[in-house]
């Protein structure tokens, strides 16, 4: 454990990528294999559930510490960790230095605590808190919350390793992807064998597009190398055909078939070694839906014949990544678009819930932003582009892939709740909830935490700690005062919503000083920017 909290500690000091790479690489060289698939899977978030809940750890601390519940709430909102709150209340021992357990024997134990009494696990834990050092125990706390986050990417991860055990990043991003764990796994068989049944139902990494600069227009060149598609709102996924199976993984890497059952319909029109790339589309009437349609099935664990008929899905593919059993990754994007448009065209795709995502050409870029200006129209979130002769590479690189939204919908709202925010900004009021006029009352609609400057944020900090109205825990409410502009993606009716209207990813496009609160908008306002 010593040896991987050095190693968080070190990663945890730079922002600097050789820094992090090099404090990896080095780990890697010399940690025990158990220890390095333990790393390698909670830096690829595949921590152990948590076995103890988050009121019983604050308990437990403050009762081995002799601190207070309530100081340690107040310092817990200061410092906006738990897991860091208690490694620095735990008083200090010199108990550390005799402990030389593993990260490995560490995480088994943690495994083993949520089969055992609540007495148990009392014990454990504290015991374990005075055998650890300040940082140590900082790292076992992050272990046992499951909140590990520490600014280290799978990629830049994959990059030490690569380093370390001589394999390409392609090849070891691919080893990475899949349903695996440390505990149905090990280091020799998931990262240095090749093992051509493991990679039945493995996905490939995920090509991700960057968002189009000022003045991309020139930066890109001839229009005509550049195919157009629309950038569709729905779930991003693979679908994948081998071996009379399939098996259906989200871009977050989690395996999903049993969320889709339509598309085992595909074993009847699509060959075996088939991997499509595309997004899962509510579709509702034979009518493309938005993403709120959606989440009436995402995170259900039984799927409904009603829910199934009310919320019927699609996967609009737009690209081929492995075609009779070959990869076809290193192709151009037109190659592999030729052979998907073919194999749709000619298999009676739509009866099965499979649809091409068409392609288009322009000749202006004027022409090109026309048809952007129908995205919401089509349901779409704007356009992607794609470079024609470009292959699918792994992760966000930048050149080929480029997605152009639509301007966000935005809307001038009233601040009246605020909550301390976390890291860095625990000493600061910046998460926020905003109202709409509705009757003369305002009507709670969305929260924010981005979008504007430290200094900003400082300002309304200051503001709201000399004009609250009330608490509620971590929360104040706030005298109805300051006005401002909220951007966020999308839009849609919604009855778990106070205001009855849902948005996707609101955040704070600027602070309106210019405007009384009575001038904010109102609620009808709001419903007049769902789409028709």
């Amino acid at each position: 454990m010593k040896d991987f909290a050095n190693l968080i500690k070190k990663l945890d000091s730079t922002n600097k990528t050789n820094e992090k790479v090099a404090a990896l690489t080095a780990y890697f060289n010399s940690a025990s294999e158990e220890d390095k698939l333990w790393t390698i899977a909670i830096l690829s978030h595949r921590r152990p559930k948590r076995p103890v809940n988050t009121t019983l750890l604050r308990e437990w601390a403050t009762e081995i510490s002799n601190v207070p519940l309530w100081l340690f709430e107040e310092s817990y909102h200061i410092v906006g960790d738990l897991a860091e709150t208690i490694a620095l209340i735990i008083p200090k021992t010199n108990a550390s230095k005799k402990n030389k357990k593993s990260l490995s024997t560490y995480i088994q134990e943690i495994i083993t605590l949520r089969t055992l009494s609540e007495e148990e696990k009392k014990q454990y834990l504290q015991q374990n808190w005075l055998q650890l050092s300040y940082f140590e125990r900082f790292v076992f706390n992050k272990i046992i919350t499951g909140g590990f986050r520490i600014g280290v990417s799978q990629k830049l991860m994959t990059r030490a390793l690569s380093k370390s055990a001589g394999i390409e990043e392609d090849i070891l991003a691919y080893k990475l992807m899949g349903d695996w764990t440390p505990q149905n796994t090990t280091y020799q068989k998931l990262i240095l064998e090749e093992n051509p049944e493991d990679y039945l139902s493995k996905p490939y990494p995920f090509y991700l597009a960057y968002a189009v600069e000022d003045n991309f227009q020139e930066e890109l060149g001839n229009i005509q190398d550049w195919s157009f598609e629309h950038k569709w709102d729905g779930i991003r996924s693979q679908v994948i055909i081998r071996n009379d199976e399939v098996f259906v993984w989200s871009r977050g890497e989690e395996l999903v078939t049993d969320k889709y059952p339509e598309f085992q319909w595909f074993l009847s029109k699509i060959p075996n070694g088939t991997v499509l790339d595309g997004e899962i589309l509510p579709f509702g009437g034979k009518q493309i839906g938005n993403f709120n349609d959606l989440q009436t099935r995402i995170g259900r664990k039984n799927l409904s014949k009603a829910l199934l008929e009310k919320t019927p899905v699609i996967l609009n593919a737009y690209d081929l990544l492995e075609w009779e059993g070959k990869d076809i990754r290193q192709r151009p994007f037109s190659e592999r678009r030729e052979i998907l448009d073919q194999l749709i065209s000619e298999c009676d795709c739509d009866a099965i819930g499979l649809y091409l995502s068409e392609t288009m050409e322009f000749d202006t870029w004027e022409a090109a932003a026309k048809e952007r200006e129908l995205s919401r129209e089509k349901r779409s979130e704007g356009l992607m582009l794609k470079r024609k002769d470009s292959p699918y590479l792994v992760g966000r690189k930048k050149g080929d892939w480029w997605k152009w939204k639509t301007d966000p919908f935005t809307i001038d709202a009233v601040l009246t709740y605020a909550m301390r925010g976390h890291g860095r900004r625990a000493n600061l009021y910046t998460d926020y909830t905003f109202g709409l006029w509705d009757n003369g009352e305002l009507v709670t609609f969305a929260k924010a935490y981005s979008g504007l400057t430290d200094a900003e944020f400082r300002q309304v900090d200051n503001w709201i700690k000399k004009n609250t109205l009330e608490r509620f825990g971590p929360v104040r409410s706030v005298t109805p005062h300051h006005v401002f502009e909220i951007a966020f993606e999308g839009i849609a009716e919604s009855s778990r919503h106070k205001s009855g209207i849902a948005t996707r990813f609101p955040r704070i496009l600027r602070w309106r000083k210019d405007k009384p609160k009575e001038e904010a908008n109102t609620l009808d306002d709001l419903r007049a920017l769902i789409p028709k």
